[in-house]
């Protein structure tokens, strides 16, 4: 089964108003080169949302919200639901990032209900799992990331899962310009990939899309890229000028 790939920008807590405008029309601009080959998405802050969702309007940029609340309404100040990203514009959220799971707290139980709710009022998912420098230097590389995977994935169908994505972010990775080499994210990638085969099926494992995430650049994007079981990124800092995302959304449509 071919995976269409996808390049996520997650812009965290950065920009004001006029920058997430202009940032959309850089990326707007282009989006025709790229031809469909690639899935572009990116998560704006949540103040940001409506006005990034009128820049990007006929793009074919998707917009996604960086969280989403487990509850679907209620007495939950600071939360935002998935009605209100899906009225935002937003068609998919992001759940479980390490800066909510290391950062927050953000246990397995809280990201399971998150997703369940998403999935629930109709957006798509972008669910992240990683580990620690400590996790990793430890050997737990394997066994952190299918313990996030199956506590997150808790009460998900067959069925839903066709609207899940994955994003394997090294935490250690995350803003400190170290990265995962090509052959050690395609093997936790593929170890991803064979836990979905064993919980769901071999179609939920051929059809699911797993992104790296973890200082992706325009300079090691291609290399990444070329890897069986990687089929995107998630992109932080270089997601913040256009020329750079766009760069490493040309690397993920050229794609065999």
């Amino acid at each position: 089964m071919t995976r269409q790939p996808l390049v996520g920008g997650n812009w965290k807590m950065h920009l004001d108003a006029s920058g997430a405008v202009d940032l959309i029309g850089g990326i707007s601009a282009g989006m025709p080169e790229l031809a469909a080959g690639v899935d572009v998405m990116v998560f704006p802050p949540f103040p940001y949302l409506g006005l990034s969702a009128e820049a990007a309007l006929g793009s074919g940029i998707l917009l996604g919200g960086q969280d989403v609340s487990g509850e679907l309404e209620g007495a939950c100040t600071g939360q935002v639901s998935a009605p209100m990203l899906l009225d935002s514009g937003c068609v998919v959220a992001l759940v479980g990032h390490s800066e909510r799971r290391h950062g927050l707290g953000e246990t397995d139980f809280v990201v399971a209900a998150k997703v369940r709710t998403a999935l629930a009022a109709g957006l798509r998912v972008v669910l992240c799992l990683g580990e620690t420098l400590e996790q990793r230097e430890a050997g737990a590389t394997v066994e952190v990331v299918l313990g996030q995977l199956s506590g997150s994935l808790e009460g998900v169908s067959v069925e839903d899962l066709d609207r899940v994505d994955l994003a394997y972010e090294p935490v250690w990775a995350i803003g400190t310009g170290l990265t995962a080499g090509p052959d050690e994210a395609q093997e936790v990638h593929a170890t991803l990939r064979s836990a979905v085969n064993a919980r769901y099926d071999d179609r939920s494992a051929s059809r699911i899309r797993i992104l790296y995430g973890g200082s992706v650049k325009p300079s090691n994007a291609a290399d990444l890229m070329a890897c069986e079981d990687i089929d995107g990124a998630l992109v932080g800092g270089a997601s913040l000028e256009a020329e750079s995302f766009l760069d490493i959304a040309r690397a993920a449509a050229r794609r065999e």
